[in-house]
């Protein structure tokens, strides 16, 4: 876009407020892009800090009632708010395992709680049972950090 013409006044003392007030609305936009850029941090802040309580809430019914809570944070809430791995155990054989929320090929709006019917244990998966897995809880990180799996 080109930039703003803004005709020059013929008189001395036009010409000098009229520098003056393009000189004073340069400095303002320079006010408001920093201004914007605060609010913006302080927003994302809070949204980061909105997402992380609603993982905790949901473990937090998780923990208390025993089975898949609905309405659960979606996949990007749950990255977003800092716990990005879903503890699960097979419903037969009792294998527990943790998912990576940002690994999976799901759209990052589909809510926690969905994922329970579409996740199954390999173990079983192989002998030839699908049974659905059973959410335990959002976690920040896996719970096999030293890299042994079992």
């Amino acid at each position: 876009m080109a930039p703003k013409y803004h005709p020059t006044p013929l008189s001395g003392g036009d010409r000098k407020a009229q520098k003056k007030e393009l000189a004073g609305a340069r400095a303002m936009t320079t006010v408001f892009a920093r201004q914007a850029e605060e609010f913006r941090a302080k927003g994302e802040a809070l949204i980061r800090k909105a997402d992380k309580l609603t993982c905790e809430s949901w473990n937090e019914r998780m923990w208390a009632d025993g089975e898949p809570i609905d309405p659960s944070p979606t996949i990007d809430q749950a990255i977003n708010g800092g716990y990005p791995w879903l503890e699960l155990e097979c419903s037969r054989c009792k294998t527990p395992n943790d998912i990576d929320l940002a690994a999976l090929q799901r759209p990052s709006t589909t809510f926690v709680y969905d994922l329970a019917g579409k996740l199954r244990c390999w173990k079983c998966h192989r002998a030839g049972k699908r049974p659905a897995a059973t959410l335990l809880q959002l976690a920040a990180r896996t719970r096999y950090d030293d890299g042994r799996r079992e």
